[in-house]
Protein backbone atom coordinates (compact mmCIF):
# COMPACT_ATOMS: atom_id res chain seq x y z
CA UNK A 1 0.00 0.00 0.00
CA UNK A 2 1.10 3.46 -0.96
CA UNK A 3 1.43 6.82 1.48
CA UNK A 4 2.19 10.24 0.60
CA UNK A 5 3.64 12.42 3.24
CA UNK A 6 4.89 15.73 3.18
CA UNK A 7 7.35 17.86 5.12
CA UNK A 8 8.33 21.24 4.92
CA UNK A 9 11.75 22.51 4.11
CA UNK A 10 13.23 25.81 4.74
CA UNK A 11 15.97 26.73 1.55
CA UNK A 12 17.98 29.90 1.90
CA UNK A 13 19.52 31.10 -1.36
CA UNK A 14 22.29 33.94 -1.55
CA UNK A 15 24.01 35.51 -3.84
CA UNK A 16 21.64 37.39 -5.91
CA UNK A 17 19.18 36.31 -9.19
CA UNK A 18 19.73 33.94 -11.41
CA UNK A 19 18.38 32.08 -8.43
CA UNK A 20 18.19 28.47 -10.74
CA UNK A 21 14.45 27.62 -11.01
CA UNK A 22 11.31 27.93 -12.67
CA UNK A 23 7.98 28.08 -11.34
CA UNK A 24 4.49 26.86 -12.75
CA UNK A 25 1.44 26.49 -11.67
CA UNK A 26 -0.82 28.44 -9.25
CA UNK A 27 -4.73 29.56 -8.22
CA UNK A 28 -4.91 31.02 -12.05
CA UNK A 29 -4.49 27.54 -13.35
CA UNK A 30 -5.95 25.52 -10.42
CA UNK A 31 -2.84 24.16 -9.77
CA UNK A 32 -0.10 23.90 -6.71
CA UNK A 33 2.51 26.59 -7.36
CA UNK A 34 5.83 24.09 -7.86
CA UNK A 35 9.16 24.16 -9.13
CA UNK A 36 8.96 22.75 -12.41
CA UNK A 37 12.68 23.07 -13.30
CA UNK A 38 16.10 23.22 -11.15
CA UNK A 39 19.21 24.36 -13.55
CA UNK A 40 21.92 22.12 -12.90
CA UNK A 41 24.97 23.90 -11.59
CA UNK A 42 23.02 26.71 -10.37
CA UNK A 43 22.49 28.01 -7.07
CA UNK A 44 19.26 26.08 -6.26
CA UNK A 45 21.31 22.90 -7.17
CA UNK A 46 23.97 23.65 -5.24
CA UNK A 47 22.59 23.90 -1.83
CA UNK A 48 23.03 20.99 0.88
CA UNK A 49 19.54 19.86 0.40
CA UNK A 50 19.02 21.52 -3.19
CA UNK A 51 15.44 22.21 -4.71
CA UNK A 52 13.92 19.54 -6.52
CA UNK A 53 11.23 19.67 -9.29
CA UNK A 54 7.40 19.28 -7.87
CA UNK A 55 8.68 21.31 -4.73
CA UNK A 56 5.70 22.89 -3.85
CA UNK A 57 6.58 27.15 -2.69
CA UNK A 58 4.70 27.88 0.45
CA UNK A 59 6.41 30.81 1.94
CA UNK A 60 8.84 33.61 -0.23
CA UNK A 61 10.60 35.48 2.00
CA UNK A 62 8.18 35.17 5.21
CA UNK A 63 5.43 35.93 3.07
CA UNK A 64 2.99 33.20 2.89
CA UNK A 65 1.55 32.97 -0.30
CA UNK A 66 -1.90 32.99 -1.90
CA UNK A 67 -0.84 30.86 -4.51
CA UNK A 68 -0.97 33.32 -7.58
CA UNK A 69 2.10 32.52 -9.93
CA UNK A 70 2.40 35.93 -10.33
CA UNK A 71 3.11 36.80 -6.82
CA UNK A 72 5.41 34.52 -6.50
CA UNK A 73 7.26 36.24 -8.90
CA UNK A 74 7.10 39.46 -7.78
CA UNK A 75 8.59 38.36 -4.44
CA UNK A 76 11.38 36.38 -6.27
CA UNK A 77 12.17 39.53 -8.48
CA UNK A 78 11.88 41.52 -5.89
CA UNK A 79 14.63 39.72 -3.79
CA UNK A 80 18.12 41.40 -3.82
CA UNK A 81 21.03 39.20 -2.37
CA UNK A 82 18.96 36.64 -0.52
CA UNK A 83 15.64 34.68 -1.68
CA UNK A 84 13.96 32.53 1.44
CA UNK A 85 11.88 29.58 0.96
CA UNK A 86 9.88 27.24 2.87
CA UNK A 87 8.86 24.45 0.19
CA UNK A 88 6.44 21.83 0.79
CA UNK A 89 8.08 18.39 -0.80
CA UNK A 90 5.89 15.27 -0.62
CA UNK A 91 7.29 11.61 -0.65
CA UNK A 92 5.76 8.51 -1.54
CA UNK A 93 5.47 5.75 1.33
CA UNK A 94 5.98 2.30 0.68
Amino acid sequence: MEHISSVLTFVPLEGGAPWGFTLQGGLEHREPLIISKVEEGGKSDSLEQPLLAGDEIIIINDVELTGYRQEAIALVKGSYKTLQLTIRRYRFLY
